[in-house]
């Protein structure tokens, strides 16, 4: 059986490589040199071809010629990267130009539609690494304190709202009030962002705990084959830095990408994570 793997940055299509090769796939990488580790050379695929972002008919080409009719997208594209470091061939060009918005969703949707017109289906990305995703529940030795929830709650509302226009997979909040929401830069750099608002703060008067709660959420209509929300021990390491002292994730929709090192370093941190 084949399977193709588009990958990105970071440990994601590590992890479905593996589970995929557990499962007696062959797997052909299209490897985003943008993005992808060269490392992914090493790690047992059939075959791994490399290609920049925008190279869709190449992508469409390689496929074909290996076989491929199964795809999966796994690792992150930084946004920033899809709409501005992007050199479209003529078929992406094309299909931008057809877009009614310029976000991830409609991006990433109409080139898993030409995907499918070209009879490679994209499936989710999610689809091999079930006991990854957030289980209902405290993740780790510490639950919220009353104040904590409070912030999720009002968390889980404002990023809800925004994340229907694609924005704000991740928001930071201070005693209700949103301190940072992420736009293109991403959720370790939006926690970042707070991190510094926060001590920008120190020295003065302010009615804010300086204590962040971080709330990432899934869309309201999340296509789980692309942009599914991970998070990983580098998103705890962010949050420390930052003096973020809870993490908010949606049960089922949410990848954590190092299982339950993830948990260790939270409760090494005094930090409490909770999925619901």
């Amino acid at each position: 059986m084949k399977l193709g793997l588009i990958a990105g940055n970071g440990k994601f299509p590590f992890l479905v490589l593996e589970a995929a090769r557990a499962q007696e796939y062959d797997v052909v990488i299209a490897a985003i040199k943008e993005e992808a580790s060269p490392e992914i050379e090493s790690k047992g695929a059939a075959a791994v071809h490399w290609l920049s972002l925008g190279e869709l008919s190449k992508l469409i080409d390689t496929f074909k010629r290996e076989g491929v009719t199964r795809a999966i997208m796994a690792g992150q594209v930084k946004h920033k990267q899809i709409f501005s470091s992007i050199k479209p061939d003529w078929r992406l060009a094309k299909l931008l130009l057809s877009l009614g918005t310029r976000n991830t969703d409609s991006l990433l949707g109409a080139v898993a539609k030409v995907l499918a017109d070209e009879g490679i289906m994209l499936e989710s990305s999610t689809a091999l690494l079930e006991p990854l995703l957030a289980k209902s529940g405290v993740l780790t030795r510490r639950a919220p304190t009353e104040q904590e929830k409070k912030s999720i709650e009002y968390g889980r509302m404002v990023a809800r709202r925004l994340a229907e226009y694609d924005i704000g997979q991740t928001v930071v909040i201070a005693e209700a009030a949103c301190v940072a929401v992420e736009a293109m830069e991403g959720t370790d750099a939006t926690i970042e962002r707070a991190g510094q608002l926060m001590r920008s703060l120190e020295g003065a008067a302010s009615t804010l705990t300086r204590a962040l709660t971080v709330v990432k959420i899934a869309k309201p209509a999340q296509d789980m084959r692309f942009d599914v929300p991970v998070i990983g021990v580098a998103t705890i390491e962010a949050m420390k830095r930052a003096g973020a002292s809870c993490l908010a994730v949606d049960a089922g929709r949410c990848l954590l990408l190092d299982g339950e090192a993830i948990a260790r370093a939270a409760d090494d941190a005094g930090i409490s994570v909770t999925a619901a």
